[in-house]
């Protein structure tokens, strides 16, 4: 077998499969270099996009309403198409997913950057999406492949970092690059990283074996047409949209489940991977992982909220505020990582989700007039159970599945946390709905229920009868 050389003079490139035991040091450091440069670009246009909406609406303009397909098209086709992506994977092998994914990003930004008005904006968002979807989609599995099984958990502990910071510096880099030059550099500046990405991707990701199986293009459209739907659904639940619309968009999204679990019944590897949730170590992994994202998507959206309306904080104070929680998910995800490979995951992960619910019950009983301490301690508890959850949870994910399906595996770790995330801001729009005054205080008790409930299920993974 033929591996990656490092010389002086470069990296020779060879496309070899993975060892069983994974890669070597070396290989496998540019390997990750390749892949998280990769994962923070595709986190980063999510936080960017959001921060500079008014000012792409303001430019190019917009509409309020019609602007925010700037980031619901971005988030739909990613939601939308990870799964295929995943099963692709398997196919094909994850290596060419990943390349291929990343130059599509990169491609898609310089479209971004070329845009002139928010129909092409929103093409090339939507562009973006799918080199998304294809790269993340594959992103947990090729850790599989670089890392050897006795150090998945630094993997995916890394990865979570990666993820943090990139959460915690999107606004900020936002600002920056608005502050300097006009809005198309905030995608005009993914390019020349993302063709380094990609040329370097090329020379040291390894191969896998690739499945027998047939990539089935039906089911594939199938999904796009049942997550689609269920993201359009939620979010139109959430704004009190017509129940007429509301109840078109519940029966095409049935049907698209429905027909894509009758198209994929007794298929070897479905897109949809039930043979996978069948596993009960899996399922209830992928319903934890559900859960502690729609907690941070519910606090994510409804603190902003709550510390300007209620508070009566600034827009830059609350950005410094939020700032506790990804800051401390980047210091616990590695070490949360390696404690993974020496303790359960099921019980690394719901210790960490009791101590995020703490985290928010104590966000909602803060006193009426709380101190900048007192608000930032309660968001650094919050981030420490969430790190401490988050790489164990993935690692068990991956874990339970058969090497062959990681695919698969892959896909459910991130259309779960989209899925999770999506639901939670759809959530926070329901109770802003309730209640305008209240509801910010409504969305805090939920999120805390809800990862209260998440810890429950993380402890059921330690009965012996969920390994089977």
């Amino acid at each position: 077998m033929t591996d990656t050389v490092l010389t002086r003079g470069g990296i020779a490139k060879a496309a070899a499969q993975a060892p069983a035991d994974g890669l070597p040091a070396a290989r496998r450091r540019w390997a990750m270099l390749a892949l998280m440069t990769g994962v923070s670009m595709a986190s980063l246009d999510t936080a960017i996009a959001n921060t500079a909406l008014p000012e792409l609406a303001r430019q190019l303009h917009a509409g309020a309403a019609a602007s925010v397909w700037i980031v619901n098209i971005y988030q739909l086709a990613m939601v939308a198409t990870l799964l295929p992506c995943a099963a692709l994977g398997e196919r094909v092998g994850y290596r060419r997913v990943a390349t291929a994914g990343l130059a599509l990003f990169t491609v898609a930004s310089l479209l971004c950057a070329l845009a002139w008005n928010l129909p092409l904006l929103v093409g090339a968002r939507l562009l973006q999406g799918l080199g998304a979807a294809a790269l993340m989609g594959v992103t947990t599995a090729m850790m599989r492949a670089i890392y050897p099984a006795h150090l998945q958990g630094q993997g995916f502990g890394l990865n979570a970092l990666v993820v943090a910071v990139a959460f915690a510096v999107g606004p900020t880099l936002a600002s920056l690059i608005l502050a300097l030059a006009s809005w198309p550099w905030l995608f005009a500046i993914n390019v020349p990283i993302g063709a380094a990405a990609f040329v370097l991707a090329r020379r040291v990701l390894p191969d896998n074996a690739r499945g027998k199986h047939g990539f089935d293009t039906g089911a594939a459209l199938c999904n796009v047409g049942a997550f689609g739907f269920l993201i359009l659904l939620l979010g139109d639940a959430a704004h009190g949209v017509s129940p007429a619309r509301l109840g078109l968009e519940a029966v095409a999204t049935a049907a698209c489940f429905a027909l894509l679990l009758r198209r994929q019944r007794g298929h070897a590897a479905p897109i949809l991977p039930t043979d996978l949730l069948a596993r009960p170590l899996f399922a209830l992994s992928a319903l934890t992982a559900v859960c502690t994202f729609a907690v941070q998507s519910l606090a994510f959206v409804a603190l902003p909220f709550h510390f300007e309306q209620v508070l009566g904080r600034s827009p830059v104070e609350t950005g410094f505020l939020l700032t506790p929680w990804p800051v401390l998910v980047g210091i616990m995800g590695p070490i949360s990582g390696r404690l993974s490979d020496r303790h359960e995951s099921g019980l690394l992960a719901g210790i960490g989700l009791l101590v995020l619910c703490a985290g928010m019950a104590a966000l909602l009983w803060m006193p009426e007039a709380p101190s900048t301490f007192a608000i930032a301690w309660r968001m650094a508890v919050c981030g420490i159970g969430f790190g401490l959850f988050q790489a164990p949870n993935m690692k068990a994910i991956m874990g339970s599945a058969p090497r062959e399906r990681a695919g698969g595996a892959s896909g459910i770790v991130a259309t779960a946390r989209l899925t999770g995330q999506a639901g939670g801001a759809a959530l926070v729009a329901g109770c802003l709905v309730l209640s305008e005054r209240h509801g910010t205080t409504y969305a805090l008790a939920a999120a805390a229920g809800i990862a209260l409930l998440g810890a429950c299920i993380s402890f059921a993974r330690l009965h012996p009868r969920t390994r089977g």
